[in-house]
C-alpha cells in the first residue's frame, strides 16, 4: 500500500554535518527510486550505505529543529514507498530475476530506523503510531520471510513506542487494531522460535486491546485456535492439555465477542468460528479418552439457539466414536445408521466411522457393520465401480498406520463383504470387465499385506476370495497359477505340508515353472526329505525360466531348515556353472567361501572342507588371483579368509592328532598365504613359513603315528619345503623371527637331513643354529637329546648341541639347575657310549665340572637326586681299576665320588662308608707295596 508523500518544507539546517549527511542520504535514496538500475546486490548495498550514514546521523540526535526533523520523515517515506513499488513491481512482473525480497525487507526495516529517528514531528498526527506501524509492517515482511530475529526486533521496537502512548485517548479504529495485530504478530513470531509461553503471555495481554470490538474478538479469538491446532499437531499428551486450555480462552473470547456483535453477520461469523472450536475441543476430549466430555460437546453444538445448532457432517462420527468409548453399541449403532441418511456427509468420513465401528464391536458387530456396509453401497446405487472403492477403503493400504488386529478385522470385513451373493452379481458380465480386475487388486494387496505381517491363515482367506474375481479361461490361467503359488506359501506358513504339496501341484499344472519348482523344494525340506530336495535342485536346473539365483536361495533355505547336506549340494551346482565362464552375480570365490562356512556348522566334514578348499586352489591357478578373489581390499579379504581357513583347520586337526588332514591343510595355507601379498609382505611370508615348517612337523607326526616310515618320496618332498622355509627365513628381518618357529624349522630339518645321511648338514645346521640370536638353552638340549638317541643319532652333534646348551645355562643370571644336571648326565652318557675307555679324561672332566658346579650352592638347588647320581656313578667307575689293581685311577675316581658326597644332602652314611673304604683300601695298597719291597 502505497504512502502519500509529504511535501517538502523549506529546510535550514543548523550545521554542516546535517547537510552532508542528509545529501547523500538523499543521494542513496534516489538511487532506489531508480527500479531500472537496481538489482538484488545493489539493493544490499545500498541498505548497508543507507545504514552506516543513518548510524552516523543518530550520533547528531536528538534533532532541535523540526524542520530537520520533517526532512527526515520525508525521506523516510521515500524510501519506504520506494520499497512498495519494488514489491508491487515484482508481484506484477512474476520475475525473480531483479527482485529479492530480502533486500527489499532490508531496505524496509531501514526506513522503519530512519522514521524513528525523526522522533516526534511538530504538524504529524500521531507520529508515534506511524514510526510503530512501520515497524510492524517490517516485522510481518520478515516473518514471512522466517526470519524470526529479525521479526522479533521490529515486533519489539513497535511495542516499546506504543507502550509510552496513552491507550485510553486513542480513538480511532485503525490505530487500535494496530495495537493489537502488534501483540499478536509478536507472538506469533515467538511460537515459531518455540518460545510458547512468550507468546501466550503475549496474546493475553492483548485481551487489554480488545476495545469491545467485535473484530478484535475474533482475531484474537482465531490466533489462540490457530495456536491451539499447531499444538495439538504434535500429537503428544503434553500437547494436548495446551491445544485444550488455548481453545478454551478462543471459545471465551467468541463467548464475549458474540456480545458485542451488532449485525446478524458478525454474530453468524463468530457462531461459527465457535462451533468450529467446539468441534476442535470434541474431537480433543475424544483423542485424550473423555468420552462424556465428547458427549457433552456434541449436544451443546446440535441443540445450539440459533439457525437449530450445527449440524456439520463430523458429529455424528464424534459421537459414534465417543458411544465407543464408552461401550455404549446401541447408541454408536444408532448415530452409524443415521450417517447413511446424511447426503452431505464425505465418504471418506463415513468408511472411517464403518472401520471405526467394526474394529471395536468386533465379532459382536459384524452383521451391523455388514449390513451398513450394503447399506451405503445401496445409497451409490450399488454399482460394481462403488464396490471397488468401498472394499478398498475398508481393506486399507499398507503403511497407515493400522494395528494388525485392525488389519485382520478390516480384511474379515472385506471377505465376507466380497463373496456376498449380491455383491458378486455386480460383477457379472464383460461390461464389469475393467471393475472384476480392480476387485482383485484390491484382495490381493490386501492378502499380500497380511501375508507380510505372518497372518497365513488370514492371507489364504484373502488370496482365495480374490480367485472369486477370476475367470476360468486362457488369459487368466497365469494369474490362477501365481494365486495357487502364494496359497501353497500360505499353507506352508502354517505347517500344512500337505495342503502345500496339493495347490503347488495345481499351479505346476497351469504354469510348469522354477517358481513351482522351488516351491515343491521348500515342502522337500518341510517334510524333512533331504533325498528328495537335492533331487529336486537337479530338476530346477532344468527348468526354462531357471537362473542361479535360485540356487543361492535354495542354500538358504536349507540354512533355515539346518538342512546343512542341502545346502552343500545347491552351491555345489552353483560351481558347476563357473567354469564355462559366463558372468555370475556372485563372485565364485564367494561361493566357496559360504559351502566351507556351512561346513563348519558340523563337526567331522574336515575331509569335504579340504576338498573345497583344493578346489580354491585349483581356480586360483586356472583363472589367476586377480579373477578368483579379485582386486584391492576385497581380493586380499578374500584370499586372506581361505588363508586363515586353512591355518585354523590344520591346527586343529593337529591338536585333534588328525596328522593326514592337519598336513594337507597346512600346506594349503602356505600356498594360500603365498598367493598375493599387496603390501603385507613380511607378515604373509611369515606366515608361509610358518605353515610349511608345521607341515613337515605333521608328516614327521603322521609317520610315528602310523608306525610306517616316510617314503623316499615323502622325505625329499619335505626337504623342499623345508627348503622355501629357510630361504623365506633367511630374507626375513632379524626383529620379527619368532625363536620358537626358527628352532622348530632346526629341528626339523635335522631330522630330515639325518634320513638322508648328510651328518655334516646336521652339524652345521645345529653349529647355525646356536650361534643365532633366536638360540634358547632349552631348544639346544631337544636337539642334544634328539641327537644322543634314537637309530639315527649323531654323537658329535649331540656333543656339541649338550655343550652349547651347558654354557649357556650356566651364563644365565638364574640358571636352571634342572636342565644342567640333565644335560650334564646327557654329555656323560654320550662321552661313554660312543667314547668308551678311550677318553676317560673327558668323562672324568664331566664329573669335575659337575663337582665344581654344585659347589657354593643352597641346600636343595641342585637336583638331590642328579647328585646322587653323579656321586655314586663316580663311585662305580672305581670298581673295574681296584679289580685290575689299577690304584691311582681306581682312586681318582673314588676322591670324585667322595667330593660329590660331600655337596649332596643324605648321602652322610655313604660318605662315611666311601671314607672308611678309601682307608681301608690306602692300607691294603701299603701292605702290598711293603710286601713287594721285602726281600
Amino acid at each position: 500500500m502505497r504512502i502519500a508523500e509529504i511535501s517538502s518544507p523549506d529546510i535550514r539546517h543548523q550545521s554542516n554535518g546535517h547537510d552532508r549527511l542528509l545529501a547523500q542520504l538523499d543521494s542513496l535514496i534516489k538511487q532506489t527510486e531508480n527500479r531500472s538500475h537496481t538489482n538484488p546486490e545493489t539493493l544490499t548495498t545500498l541498505a548497508s550505505d543507507i545504514k552506516q550514514i543513518l548510524t552516523q546521523l543518530s550520533q547528531l540526535a536528538p534533532f532541535s529543529s523540526n524542520s530537520l526533523k520533517l526532512y527526515i520523515w520525508k525521506l523516510s517515506y521515500r524510501l519506504w514507498n520506494s520499497c512498495v513499488d519494488l514489491s508491487n513491481a515484482a508481484s506484477i512482473s512474476r520475475s525473480s530475476s531483479a527482485f529479492s525480497p530480502y533486500a527489499v525487507a532490508n531496505l524496509r526495516h531501514v526506513a522503519a530506523d530512519l522514521l524513528s529517528l525523526a522522533a516526534d514531528v511538530s504538524g504529524i498526527p500521531s507520529p508515534a503510531i506511524k514510526s510503530a506501524s512501520f515497524y510492524f509492517k517490517t516485522g510481518v515482511v520478515w516473518h514471512d520471510l522466517k526470519k524470526y530475529d529479525l521479526a522479533s526486533g521490529c515486533f519489539e521496537k513497535a511495542t516499546e513506542i506504543v507502550s509510552k502512548l496513552d491507550i485510553s485517548r486513542i480513538s480511532d479504529s485503525d490505530e487500535r487494531k494496530l495495537l493489537l495485530d502488534i501483540n499478536i504478530a509478536r507472538s506469533r513470531t515467538a511460537w515459531e522460535v518455540l518460545e510458547q509461553n512468550l507468546a501466550i503471555t503475549l496474546l493475553n495481554r492483548a485481551k487489554c486491546l480488545l476495545f469491545g470490538l467485535f473484530e478484535h474478538h475474533k482475531s484474537l479469538a482465531n490466533q489462540y485456535l490457530t495456536f491451539a491446532k499447531s499444538a495439538l499437531s504434535k500429537n503428544e499428551t503434553n500437547s494436548l492439555n495446551d491445544a485444550l486450555k488455548l481453545m478454551n480462552e478462543a471459545l471465551e473470547l467468541c463467548e464475549k465477542g458474540l456480545g458485542e456483535a451488532r449485525t446478524r453477520e458478525e454474530t453468524t461469523e463468530l457462531k461459527g468460528l465457535k462451533f468450529k472450536t467446539l468441534r476442535f475441543i470434541s474431537a480433543i476430549h475424544l483423542q485424550k479418552g473423555e468420552y462424556e466430555s465428547v458427549i457433552k460437546c456434541v449436544r451443546v453444538l446440535r441443540e445450539g439457539s440459533f439457525d437449530g445448532g450445527d449440524h456439520h457432517a463430523s458429529l455424528p462420527v464424534l459421537a459414534m466414536k465417543a458411544w465407543l468409548g464408552l461401550g455404549r453399541y446401541n447408541e454408536a449403532e444408532l448415530e452409524l445408521r443415521g450417517m447413511v441418511e446424511i447426503k452431505g456427509i464425505p465418504e471418506c468420513i463415513w468408511v472411517s466411522a464403518v472401520e471405526a465401528y467394526f474394529q471395536a464391536a468386533g465379532t459382536a458387530g459384524a452383521e451391523t457393520a455388514k449390513g451398513v456396509f450394503l447399506g451405503l453401497l445401496g445409497r451409490c446405487h450399488v454399482s460394481a465401480k462403488a464396490a471397488v472403492r468401498m472394499a478398498h477403503r475398508v481393506a486399507g493400504d499398507e503403511g497407515d498406520g493400522v494395528s494388525e488386529a485392525a488389519v485382520k478385522l478390516r480384511a474379515k470385513a472385506v471377505a465376507e463383504l466380497v463373496s456376498d451373493e449380491r455383491v458378486l452379481a455386480l460383477f457379472v458380465g464383460d461390461a464389469a470387465a475393467k471393475e472384476r480386475i480392480a476387485m482383485h487388486a484390491v484382495l490381493w494387496n490386501c492378502a499380500s499385506i497380511l501375508f507380510r505381517s505372518k497372518d497365513y491363515e488370514a492371507s489364504a482367506e484373502m488370496f482365495e476370495k480374490s480367485m472369486l474375481y477370476l475367470p476360468f479361461d486362457v488369459e487368466n490361467r497365469i494369474l490362477r497359477a501365481k494365486s495357487f503359488r502364494v496359497l501353497c506359501l500360505c499353507y506352508l506358513g502354517l505347517s500344512l505340508i500337505d495342503r502345500a504339496q496339493e495347490y503347488i501341484t495345481e499351479a505346476e499344472k497351469l504354469e510348469p515353472n522354477i517358481a513351482s519348482a522351488f516351491l515343491k523344494f521348500k515342502i522337500y525340506l518341510q517334510k524333512n526329505d533331504q533325498e528328495g530336495a537335492i533331487n529336486q535342485i537337479l530338476a530346477m536346473t532344468i527348468c526354462l525360466d531357471f537362473t542361479t539365483d535360485f540356487l543361492s536361495l535354495a542354500a538358504h533355505e536349507a540354512v533355515a531348515c539346518q538342512a546343512l547336506s542341502v545346502a552343500v549340494a545347491a552351491l555345489s551346482n552353483l560351481l558347476n556353472f563357473y567354469t564355462s565362464g559366463k558372468p555370475m552375480p556372485t563372485k565364485e570365490v564367494v561361493v566357496l567361501r559360504t559351502i566351507v562356512t556351512i561346513l563348519t556348522q558340523e563337526t567331522g566334514n574336515e575331509s569335504e572342507v579340504l576338498k573345497y578348499m583344493k578346489r580354491a586352489h585349483a581356480r586360483t591357478s586356472e583363472i589367476g588371483a586377480n579373477c578368483f578373489f579379485g582386486t584391492e581390499e576385497a581380493g586380499r579379504r578374500e584370499q586372506n579368509w581361505l588363508a586363515v581357513m586353512s591355518w585354523n583347520f590344520g591346527t586343529n586337526c593337529g591338536k585333534e592328532k588328525k596328522y593326514e588332514l592337519c598336513m594337507e591343510f597346512l600346506r594349503l595355507a602356505s600356498e594360500f598365504y603365498g598367493i598375493r601379498v599387496d603390501g603385507q609382505v613380511e607378515e604373509n611370508s611369515i606366515m608361509v613359513c610358518k605353515s610349511l615348517i608345521l607341515t613337515v612337523s605333521a608328516m614327521i607326526a603322521s609317520e610315528n603315528q602310523k608306525q610306517i616310515a616316510l617314503t623316499n618320496n615323502e622325505v625329499k618332498q619335505a626337504l623342499e619345503l623345508l627348503d622355501r622355509a629357510g630361504k623365506i627365513l633367511t630374507s626375513l628381518s632379524t626383529g620379527i623371527l619368532d625363536p620358537d618357529l626358527f628352532f622348530l624349522y632346526t629341528f626339523n630339518a635335522y631330522d630330515i637331513q639325518g634320513r638322508l645321511g648328510n651328518s655334516e648338514s646336521q652339524q652345521l645346521l645345529v653349529k647355525s643354529y646356536a650361534s643365532s640370536k633366536a638360540c634358547k638353552p632349552e631348544y639346544l638340549l631337544q636337539i642334544g637329546l634328539a641327537a644322543s638317541q634314537g637309530p639315527r643319532s649323531n654323537p658329535q652333534v649331540a656333543a656339541f648341541a649338550l655343550n652349547e646348551c651347558l654354557s649357556a645355562l650356566l651364563s644365565c643370571p638364574s640358571p636352571d639347575y634342572q636342565n644342567v644336571a640333565l644335560t650334564v648326565r646327557k654329555l656323560i652318557a654320550v662321552a661313554s657310549i660312543h667314547k668308551g675307555d678311550t677318553d676317560d679324561d673327558a668323562v672324568h672332566g664331566m664329573y669335575k665340572q659337575a663337582y665344581r658346579i654344585m659347589v657354593g650352592l643352597k641346600e636343595g638347588e641342585f637336583p638331590s637326586e642328579e647328585g646322587k647320581w653323579l656321586a655314586m656313578t663316580a663311585w662305580n667307575r672305581a670298581a673295574m681299576p681296584v679289580r685290575l689293581g689299577q690304584i691311582d685311577l681306581a682312586k681318582k675316581w673314588m676322591n670324585v665320588g667322595l667330593e660329590l658326597t660331600k655337596q649332596v644332602v643324605g648321602m652322610e652314611n655313604y660318605r662315611s662308608c666311601m671314607e672308611d673304604f678309601i682307608s681301608r683300601f690306602e692300607k691294603k695298597c701299603l701292605e702290598l707295596s711293603s710286601s713287594k719291597n721285602r726281600p
